[in-house]
């Protein structure tokens, strides 16, 4: 899905859901974590047709304004989950329900947009757990593709869709060694040679367009997908676990001057100073811990000595299913040596920001979307659970198919 198209999908949006937006909610009493400063006491949060109107005490409320009482109970943002599948796969086994995918090792073209499928069950699995927003990301190859931001709301693909591209994902793990030949070395050449091919066809166009030059290493529409890339405008998703692929993704992005935000990064401990000096966010899975061949010096504390060494830490939990545990994957890198300040930042604030989406999303401030969620409790601890997940301004059911399931069977007829 092209910019263009967004962007026409949007204004049908817009014209299509204001009424519904229309809504002025304010949550008051709760302790309230913007994110973006510090905790505030006894506080309320405004929102007004889908954007957070002011945060604060002793803040005046308009009347007819439906009232959500959070006394005794945490108020933040809605979570924003870097690395899902969301919308795109439902039963990873099962090839019909999965839409991520793309044959083929360079797919930069491949935007997975128009494949997320809104009806998942998963969706309001992940809602009910304090998930808002999500990067939903295509998977295999080189280069899988496009990804794409979701707010985790709404019954078609328009309502759903916040940016498109997002990001480009590219794999520099030992999944992508076919790629290269079946070498490392193989995958950074071929890489380079795409990434070279794309510039010149930027500078040279008009003779692409008469054959007047030599063949390149991948369609025109692949190489155009790539520049934004190349410029410096679009993030370069870079899934690496090993200390020398993550070295390798630091070359890349010093050579052709990318966005570069590491996923995975289960060495990332080892290079974290150079990983600081380069201001290059990591999105690490805290749950994933066991060693591998890919990344044979996995430890638990990986993302506490990142944001030791001034990385920017994402935490992302991407199974089928997972988003559902991202809060707890949270808890997990707090139970490892995170701040709790610094894990509520990895599942707001610094997505948000790696991604170019801080402006709108991440935190509780005026002007942003609101997606704010209240929690019984600590939102990282198995005791506390969601009891009011707003997106975009809108107070979401806490139904799933889970529930459904339950309310179903909790009185089974008695000839079960």
């Amino acid at each position: 899905m092209n910019r263009n198209v967004l962007a026409a999908l949007s204004a049908l949006t817009a014209l299509t859901t204001s009424t519904a937006l229309a809504q002025t909610i304010a949550i008051t009493g709760g302790t309230v974590y913007p994110v973006s400063g510090p905790r505030i006491q006894n506080a309320t949060v405004l929102i007004q047709d889908g954007k957070i109107t002011a945060v604060g005490t002793n803040l005046t409320i308009p009347a007819g304004t439906t009232r959500i009482d959070a006394t005794g109970r945490t108020v933040t943002p809605g979570l924003l989950n870097a690395a899902s599948n969301l919308g795109l796969t439902q039963v990873g086994s099962v090839d019909a329900t999965n839409e991520g995918n793309h044959s083929g090792d360079l797919n930069p073209a491949f935007n997975v947009a128009e494949g997320i499928n809104p009806q998942v069950v998963n969706i309001p699995v992940a809602r009910m757990e304090g998930t808002t927003t999500a990067i939903t990301r295509p998977g295999g190859g080189l280069i899988p593709g496009q990804a794409v931001l979701i707010d985790l709301n709404g019954d078609r693909i328009e309502d759903m869709v916040s940016q498109s591209p997002a990001a480009m994902m590219i794999d520099l793990s030992e999944s992508s060694k076919g790629a290269g030949g079946g070498s490392r070395a193989g995958v950074l050449q071929r890489l380079r040679q795409v990434f070279q091919d794309a510039l010149e066809y930027e500078r040279r166009k008009a003779d692409f367009r008469k054959r007047d030059m030599q063949d390149l290493s991948a369609p025109a529409a692949e190489l155009e997908a790539l520049l934004p890339v190349l410029h410096g405008t679009l993030p370069a998703f870079a899934i690496a676990n090993r200390e020398s692929d993550i070295a390798s993704a630091l070359r890349l992005a010093r050579e052709f001057n990318l966005k570069l935000v590491i996923l995975g990064g289960t060495e990332a401990w080892k290079i974290a100073a150079d990983l600081g000096r380069a201001k290059v966010p990591v999105a690490v899975y805290p749950l994933t811990n066991l060693p591998s061949f890919d990344g044979p010096g996995a430890r638990s504390d990986n993302a506490a000595l990142l944001a030791a060494a001034e990385v920017s830490v994402i935490v992302v939990e991407a199974e089928t299913g997972g988003p559902r545990d991202l809060r707890f994957a949270a808890g997990f890198a707090i139970r490892n040596g995170l701040s709790w300040d610094d894990a509520l930042k990895a599942v707001t604030l610094a997505p948000a920001m790696a991604f170019g989406v801080a402006n709108r999303y991440g935190s509780l401030e005026p002007g942003k979307v609101a997606d704010v969620v209240v929690w019984s409790g600590d939102p990282f601890d198995y005791s506390g659970h969601a009891e009011h997940v707003i997106i975009e301004g809108k107070d979401i059911p806490m139904t799933s198919r889970m529930t459904e399931l339950l309310e179903r069977y909790r009185h089974l007829p008695p000839s079960y």
